[in-house]
């Protein structure tokens, strides 16, 4: 039998090793684990190949490990089993810049013949071994590894590899703070939903069968703002017997997220003592040790600091939507945190094969998909924007930061929700909430005298729209842009009636309009062939420009009468592109979601109307900014108090359940 010293698994990154003696065995005896940080997951059962891989890197194995349960599994003899994947590897580099952890203790029990193997990465991806100890024989023995956090400043990951001569057994693995912290956070829950009751009782389903996470539970709200109730939900009893009196459902009126978030923040805070407080989307899908691994970085932090959770797709679930955020002040919208990518599959590419994933990457916020507020926060910088959806999580960010409360994305610690691809809420009712919010957003936080690159972009962006025949998107945003205008005074009281008002005026135009099929209209009028030509894509610029200033041309012309009735094409939603759109008189798109089609007309008394509204709402808007700014900033502070919001939450009226 022969058990080499150091195990370097296959793989594309680079490797190197430090010069290090064998740990002797007193060394890795338990005794320095005092605090748990983040227990080493196994895969559910039936996970598939590509979910695994969030779990395990299977190297070289023609056989699957079998996972015991959620903590243990048993590995084939002959086996080279990484830890270095997305929930099990350890973010050092986060620890390393946000707490007050000089070390980290790796605990791991093993039972069979066997290596363990521990390595870091650099910021750049490169691997190096670090410690390893070999284990002999059926019976059990736990090592731990204290390990220095040191050389983690810009990057890196800590993992543990376990290389098998026999079958091995691995149970009980986790990485551990060497202290304990100076309090332990009391945790608050806060769940917004509307007409998913089945959603939400999900999500406390998956809080409460780990009992881990349930125990660390000190009140949790639900704001149920539909019709179709939480408490109704088939499997909510035994929810509410085993959270008990923690548990709190208050039934109010549809007043979006951010209405939503805010009240399950404002009963936590105000009517409970819960030092820190998680939100959690309700349609998602939850990995219970992600509650306990946000509530450790939040108890050894610094400083008082936001704690947010990653998103993974929930329809590709080995599908990483992004490591981090931020908002650009040039145009002031959000975008990826630099040096970082959306969707990275870990199916496809291994946490050890993907270089940028070893960055340290620094946000502005955090969606509130899963977001850990501290109660130091609140009290400090007060409740959301009254906005309804969109840019509240966003807005609270940028006010944390201003006032001294950084914000982390904590890799490893993440959900699953239904990722952009399926959605075009850029273009449907929301339109409406990303326009004005992005504007409140912008007067509040902006650097620049008029907005930088802001109006220009959004004037782009109309006749993009309405040459891709969207009159409905931008009626939403010439809505968006007087409210706006208006100034603050209205938000709290329009709150109630926006959503509402959003639809009525998109359904206004055709294009706001969805139906089931293409089938409820006749066939279409241009065959396949003729419009070849219209879907070649321009590529220069002098090709861009003039495609562009034909589309313009051609949107101020009657309208062949025979193309209202029938669309000239049925075009799925990934090919309803400008160039092709800009040269037809009308044509049905799919929606997003694949559930149904718009049917989208050239109108050019609307195009001409719409066009120079926009110019003239953002004309004004850019000659108005210094004053916009001041008005939204003097209000800030009404906006976001825990006294107004008490007095909206009375007037809108609410039912505790």
């Amino acid at each position: 039998m022969t058990i080499p010293n150091t195990t370097l698994p296959e793989h594309d990154a680079p490797v190197s090793q430090e010069v290090v003696s064998e740990p002797a065995a007193e060394d890795l005896l338990p005794g320095k684990a005092v605090e748990l940080l983040q227990r080493v997951l196994m895969p559910r059962p039936a996970d598939q190949t590509k979910v695994r891989s969030l779990y395990l890197d299977e190297v070289n194995s023609t056989v699957r490990v079998r996972a015991r349960d959620r903590y243990s599994a048993q590995v084939p003899a002959g086996s080279e089993l990484s830890f270095a994947t997305y929930f099990n590897a350890f973010p050092a580099s986060y620890w390393r810049r946000w707490s007050v952890l000089t070390t980290v203790v790796l605990q791991v029990t093993v039972a069979g013949t066997c290596r363990v193997d521990v390595y870091r990465s650099k910021a750049d991806g490169e691997s190096m071994h670090i410690t390893g100890a070999t284990h002999e024989g059926p019976d059990e023995q736990t090592f731990e590894f204290e390990l220095d956090l040191g050389p983690f400043n810009d990057g890196g990951w800590y993992w543990f590899d376990v290389t098998t001569e026999d079958e091995t057994t691995i149970r009980q693995a986790g990485w551990y703070a060497p202290q304990a912290p100076v309090e332990q956070p009391k945790l608050g829950i806060g769940i917004c939903t509307f007409n998913r009751p089945v959603d939400a009782v999900a999500a406390l389903t998956a809080l409460v069968e780990d009992p881990t996470v349930r125990d660390a539970l000190h009140v949790v709200v639900v704001a149920d703002q539909g019709s179709n109730h939480v408490r109704d939900a088939a499997h909510y009893p035994p929810v509410a017997e085993a959270l008990g009196s923690r548990l709190r459902i208050i039934q109010q009126p549809n007043l979006g997220g951010s209405g939503g978030f805010a009240r399950t923040m404002h009963e936590s805070f105000t009517q409970s003592d819960a030092t820190h407080h998680i939100l959690l989307d309700d349609d998602i899908q939850l990995e219970p040790d992600s509650i306990l691994r946000a509530r450790a970085f939040a108890a050894y932090a610094q400083k008082p600091m936001l704690v947010g959770g990653q998103m993974l797709a929930l329809q590709d679930r080995s599908v990483l939507h992004t490591m981090g955020e931020i908002v650009d002040r040039s145009n002031f919208f959000w975008r990826n945190a630099p040096n970082t990518e959306y969707f990275h599959d870990f199916g496809e590419r291994s946490l050890r094969r993907s270089p940028d994933l070893h960055r340290r990457i620094d946000v502005d916020y955090n969606g509130w998909w899963m977001c850990l507020i501290p109660r130091v926060v609140f009290e400090q910088i007060g409740m959301p924007l009254p906005v309804f959806i969109k840019w509240d999580d966003a807005e609270y960010g940028l006010r944390a930061f201003a006032a001294g409360f950084p914000t982390v994305s904590l890799p490893g610690t993440a959900i699953w929700h239904l990722s952009w691809g399926d959605k075009d809420d850029a273009s449907d009712w929301q339109a409406y909430f990303h326009i004005r919010n992005r504007l409140i957003a912008a007067a509040l936080h902006s650097p620049h005298k008029h907005g930088g690159r802001l109006f220009a972009e959004m004037i782009k962006a109309d006749l993009r729209f309405l040459i891709n025949l969207q009159y409905s998107t931008v009626e939403l945003h010439h809505m968006a842009y007087r409210d706006f205008l208006a100034g603050p005074d209205q938000l709290f009281e329009g709150m109630a009636g926006s959503v509402g008002q959003a639809r009525a005026k998109r359904a206004t135009h055709p294009d706001g309009r969805v139906l089931q099929s293409s089938a409820e209209l006749p066939l279409p009028s241009m065959s396949t062939a003729e419009a070849i030509k219209f879907r070649r894509i321009p590529v220069k610029p002098t090709e861009i420009g003039s495609t562009l200033l034909k589309a313009i041309a051609h949107n101020v012309v009657p309208v062949d009468p025979s193309h209202r009735e029938a669309p000239q094409l049925n075009l799925a939603f990934q090919d309803a592109q400008w160039f092709l759109l800009a040269r037809l008189d009308s044509a049905t798109v799919g929606t997003a979601d694949g559930r149904g089609v718009t049917f989208r007309q050239r109108d050019p008394k609307t195009f001409r109307e719409l066009s120079t509204g926009s110019a003239q709402l953002l004309r004004r808007m850019y000659q108005e900014w210094p004053d916009l700014q001041r008005r939204y900033r003097a209000a800030a502070a009404d906006l976001t108090s825990v006294e107004r919001w008490g007095d909206a939450f009375r007037t809108w009226g609410s039912t505790r359940v």
